[in-house]
């Protein structure tokens, strides 16, 4: 009897454990909330080819539309796993893949140009990672050249590599940053994202009107004279 009592406490227990999980998940979800600062993945999917990649992507969604109870002999729906799996290795998701990553390519600074440099409206399209869900919106970049300067559109290019996977905006927001830090050798980076979640928007609690903004400033951009500076050239 006592075992018997030790056994429905542990299972008790073991409950309680997995029920806390799954509210702990599902706050995470709900709050938006990202942990690292790189990109959550496993390094054995790298391996595997871009094609055996849609081929189970396409087997696996075309069952979630079978539980769905959806009917795939439709003409309409024929095609939709295959269509889905592709959308996701070659388009909204291809920045998983290192291979898809841009080569940015500098120049030096002839022009000896000292002040800020700032690309902004930079349009980008993503996926929240907890719904799997848009997000979009533009990304404003600044920068002071430490002797070298990148070409305008590898910005962009970076932006929509780093945007291409499922990602928190926070997130988003610190790889852009310290990857143009990186190439660029400086400290002296600033990055606005601007952007709407339709995990807010059209779930939950349906708020369609809402945005949010997340900075990284860097550098000489870390003051409050640089950060007035910045957000005048925004208003241009």
């Amino acid at each position: 009897m006592r075992h018997r009592e030790t056994s429905l406490n542990i299972q008790d227990k073991n409950k309680d454990s997995i029920d806390n999980l799954l509210n702990h998940i599902s706050e995470v979800g709900d709050d938006h909330a990202g942990y690292s600062l790189e990109t959550p993945t496993v390094d054995s999917a790298i391996a595997i080819s871009d094609e055996k990649k849609i081929e189970a992507i396409a087997e696996k969604f075309g069952d979630i539309m079978d539980i769905l109870g959806l009917d795939r002999a439709d003409d309409s729906l024929q095609g939709t796993p295959l269509r889905v799996a592709k959308m996701y290795v070659q388009e909204v998701f291809q920045g998983l893949n290192p291979k898809n990553k841009p080569e940015a390519k500098l120049f030096e600074n002839k022009y000896r140009y000292n002040q800020m440099l700032v690309e902004k409206n930079i349009q980008f399209y993503s996926n929240c990672e907890h719904h799997f869900v848009p997000i979009f919106g533009k990304v404003h970049v600044a920068y002071v050249s430490s002797g070298k300067v990148i070409g305008l559109s590898k910005i962009n290019r970076i932006v929509q590599y780093f945007a291409n996977r499922p990602q928190v905006q926070e997130r988003l927001t610190n790889q852009i940053a310290l990857e143009l830090a990186e190439i660029l050798d400086t400290k002296d980076i600033a990055v606005i994202v601007d952007a709407k979640h339709l995990c807010v928007a059209s779930r939950g609690i349906k708020d369609d009107s809402s945005a949010t903004v997340t900075s990284f400033y860097g550098g000489v951009f870390n003051t409050p004279q640089k950060i007035v500076e910045l957000q005048n050239y925004l208003k241009l």
